[in-house]
Parts: C-alpha cells; sequence; structure tokens
C-alpha cells in the first residue's frame, strides 16, 4: 500500500476534469501524519490524454463501483528496451504524477543536475536507461528528475512478505495499497540486454517487487518508521537490484551503499538457496538479517507502535512464522500462498487505502510470477506476450 502525498495540489482545472469524476477530497496539511493520507485519491482510469486513452482499455488502475465494490484491472506489456509501450504509460500517467510530485516540499525536490550527478554517482548502470526515458518525455525536465527518484516525495506503504529458500526458491507476497493509485502494470523488460527482468510497475520505470531471469527475486515492505532523508525512492533501487545482481549477496552488498529516502523492509531470495532480509533506512547502514518473513516494522522489532498496531503489523507477521512452521513440518506451499489471500494478511480498507489488491507468488527457477486472489490466478512469464486482466476486489474481511 502506498500514498502519495498532496497528490491533488497544483492541478489545473483541465487536469482535474480528467483525472476524477468525484469532488476533490479535502487533503491533510503537510507534515500531518502520514496515516491521515489513507482516505483521498484519484483514479487512474479516469484520465486520458486529448480525447482517447493512450492505455489500451481502461487504465490499469482500482475503483469502486455503485455497489461500493472495487475492481482493479492490470496489464502485461513485455518491451525489451523503453519504447512506445512505455512511452504510452507515461503519457497516461504523467500529469498525475506531475502534480504529486510538485504538490508540497516544492523545495525539497533536487535540481536536475544534482539528480543526475546521484544517479551517476550511486547506479550508473542505470544512466543510459534513464536518458532513453527522458528521450521519450520529450526531454521534459521536471520527468526527468522524477525520474531519477532522488529525494521523492514521501510515501506511506503497507504489505507482507515471506521468502522460502531451496533449490526452488519462492516469494511470496501481498501488496496492500489504495486501488484508486494503483498503477497497475506488469512489465517484462531487458534494458541491459543480458538479463530479462519482470515485476509490478511502479514510478513508471520502478518495481514495488520482481524478478530476474538468473533467479534473484525481490519485493518490499514499509520498515514502520516515519519520515525521510536524503536518497532515493524505493522502487528504483528494486529495479537497480535486478537489473544488475544475479544473486543475493550480490543484491545485499549494492543496498549497503545505495542512500535510500525511506525504511524498508527488503526480502531476498535466489536459485543458490540464498536469502535474507535487508532493513534499510536513510542515513544508517543496511541492517542484514536471515528473517524469511517481514511486514510493517523493522524486521522483527516495532519502534513506532502507533505505526504498527494500526496495519496489525505484529499479528500478520506471527501468522508467517506459523505458516512458514507447517512448511518446514513437510506443509505445502500452495498452503502458504492460499494464506496470503485469507485474514489477517488479507485485508479489504480499500477506502483507507489499505486493502490488498494482489498476492504475488515468485518462483524464480520457473520464470514465473503467479498474481492471485481469492479464487483467481494469473500467471506471467518473462517472454508472454501482452494482456489484460480486469479484477473485482471481493470484500470478505471484517476490518474492525
Amino acid at each position: 500500500m502506498s500514498n502519495r502525498h498532496g497528490f491533488l495540489d497544483g492541478m489545473t482545472d483541465t487536469d482535474c476534469a480528467t483525472m476524477t469524476r468525484s469532488p476533490l477530497p479535502v487533503l491533510p496539511s503537510p507534515g500531518a501524519p502520514w496515516q491521515e493520507w489513507v482516505s483521498y485519491g484519484v483514479s487512474w482510469s479516469h484520465h486520458q490524454v486529448g480525447t482517447e486513452r493512450v492505455w489500451p482499455l481502461p487504465k490499469v488502475a482500482g475503483s469502486a463501483d455503485s455497489t461500493g465494490q472495487h475492481r482493479i484491472s492490470l496489464d502485461s506489456y513485455r518491451e525489451g528496451t523503453p519504447g512506445s509501450r512505455w512511452q504510452a504509460l507515461f503519457k497516461a500517467t504523467w500529469p498525475a504524477y506531475r502534480s504529486w510530485y510538485t504538490a508540497h516540499d516544492r523545495e525539497a525536490r533536487p535540481t536536475l543536475a544534482v539528480a543526475r550527478t546521484a544517479l551517476q554517482e550511486h547506479m550508473p548502470e542505470l544512466v543510459g536507461h534513464w536518458e532513453r526515458l527522458v528521450e521519450l518525455t520529450g526531454n521534459d525536465s521536471l520527468a526527468a528528475k522524477m525520474l531519477t527518484m532522488w529525494r521523492m516525495p514521501a510515501v506511506a506503504a503497507g504489505c507482507s512478505q515471506v521468502v522460502v529458500p531451496g533449490p526452488e526458491p519462492l516469494l511470496v507476497r501481498n501488496y496492500d495499497y489504495d486501488p484508486r493509485l494503483f498503477e497497475g502494470v506488469v512489465a517484462s523488460t531487458n534494458y541491459s540486454g543480458q538479463r530479462r527482468v519482470i515485476g509490478t510497475s511502479d514510478l513508471l520505470w520502478g518495481l514495488v517487487d520482481g524478478m530476474n531471469e538468473d533467479g534473484l527475486a525481490v519485493s518490499l515492505t514499509l520498515g514502520g518508521r516515519p519520515g525521510s532523508g536524503d536518497g532515493f525512492g524505493i522502487p528504483i533501487v528494486i529495479r537497480y537490484l535486478l537489473e544488475t545482481c544475479s544473486d543475493v549477496d550480490a543484491a545485499i552488498a549494492a543496498l549497503a551503499r545505495i542512500p535510500v529516502a525511506q525504511a524498508y523492509n527488503i526480502s531476498l531470495v535466489d536459485t543458490s538457496g540464498r536469502h535474507a532480509t535487508v532493513y534499510v533506512a536513510p542515513g544508517e547502514p543496511a541492517e542484514v538479517s536471515d528473517l524469511r518473513a517481514a511486514t510493517n516494522h523493522r524486521l522483527t522489532v516495532v519502534e513506532h507502535p502507533h505505526i504498527a498496531e494500526p496495519l496489525r503489523s505484529r499479528q500478520r507477521q506471527h501468522t508467517l512464522f506459523d505458516a512458514l512452521s507447517d512448511v518446514e513440518s513437510g506443509g505445502s506451499t500452495s498452503e502458504l500462498v492460499d494464506s496470503f489471500t485469507r485474514e489477517p494478511l488479507r485485508t479489504d480498507a480499500y477506502d483507507r487505502g489499505f486493502g490488498t489488491l494482489y498476492t504475488a507468488a515468485y518462483r524464480p527457477a520457473e520464470g514465473t510470477v503467479t498474481y492471485q486472489w481469492p479464487g483467481r490466478s494469473w500467471t506471467r512469464h518473462f517472454d508472454d506476450d501482452e494482456a489484460h486482466l480486469d479484477v473485482l476486489l471481493v470484500s470478505e474481511v471484517d476490518d474492525d
């Protein structure tokens, strides 16, 4: 789950007309506790460029229908290097991203020179890809800054994840998020020409979870600590790990040197049998552990109960520990995956920005990711053709 501060501030009348069909919400004041940001938003699905949609079918977003039920759409695309498909996504979403990026704390946004220097210093392997993306934006300088993801606006995120190491490793995660702000894109790419990557897109070319064909799988959860600092938004860091690292050890080394803007638990597993969960936070050394289940506090330590408790972070982690024990006792990994579609791991608090949009099960030895919901699943491979999926997010959980 992730909510972006001040999404609507600074929007023109035209932007607002194309972005939402409902009255503009009352936004919290800048600096308000992050929990206050979970009830606002706009629907990506209502955005148009000109008079026609530039992304196929309803734009990969969630919305509530007249009965109060929430729906999401997912589009899966395959494009080796950034081209027309990425450009279509940019055109469809840039007005909203631009408004969010410039809404609050404008003075905290870097200059383009500073942002580019940070990318060159810490993730030089991505600079060429970033330059190509900037070309596809029409050399928009504001987009160029945002695409570096250096010193981004703060976000709030939830989620649960678990790793099962071994010769056929498994990474399972729930993505808990506001359906109105879900980018809803599964991207299969080969930017380097040497290592295919597939994962769930965020911030246009970042990833919130994914794997590469070398057998490394990665996902993230909120680290349970408020605030932010100098560093990169985590989606570009996940992209970097999968673009440049073939195994867990290489990913740990990268996380140890890349500055991040907020606190996260990063879970890693590869086909060599290695796994780790790395806690990263701005201005602090990365903390490496062999923890196999992470939710929304620092590894196993609840530093900020006012954040963790409303999200039932401790309860969800204990549920994951129990599920892992069942697997170690001979239980099936299928049952482990299914447990993510049930309470307490699954939540339907969509109107508060903390609803489970999908369960993703990454099996890097097979080269597959399966997105799952109660009674439904969707499997994607690196080389699958483009596809579209609509999902009804059934509310079955008593969230009180």
